[in-house]
């Protein structure tokens, strides 16, 4: 059961980060899919954004069809959660917004943040069975 969770989990990533991908790509600027979608940009930034979050896709994709595959994953989702919290504090982020409230962006990160905990949840539960020989 944990498995197939976390393979679920795992491909729902991989789906995200291709709507991701393809939101970038084509400056489709929408919530959850930009974070700082109403932040001014330059359409060749989102581009390479689109570009970047291939490997992603290439990692949570990976791991889904190889579960020892997770940590990377996870590495990645976790320095990402890490990287916008510190961006959502950043002094130059409060000067684009020119006192508009960053709420929305936080709650961006927080859902980060939730599904990296629910996958290092269920990774942790899969480990410990794959070390116990369940």
């Amino acid at each position: 059961m944990d498995a197939s969770l976390l393979r679920y989990s795992l491909a729902a990533g991989t789906l995200y980060f291709c709507c991701m991908s393809v939101a970038h790509f084509f400056s489709f600027k929408l919530p959850l899919l930009f974070v700082y979608y109403d932040t001014p940009f330059y359409a060749y930034q989102d581009k390479i954004i689109s570009f970047a979050v291939v490997a992603y896709i290439c990692l949570f994709f990976s791991a889904a069809r190889r579960l020892a595959g997770t940590v990377a994953a996870l590495v990645a989702l976790w320095v990402t959660v890490l990287g916008l919290a510190s961006v959502n504090l950043s002094p130059a982020l409060h000067e684009v917004l020119g006192g508009r409230s960053t709420a929305a962006y936080w709650l961006q990160t927080g859902l980060l943040l939730a599904y990296a905990i629910w996958l290092s949840v269920l990774y942790g539960r899969w480990r410990a069975r794959q070390e116990a020989g369940i």
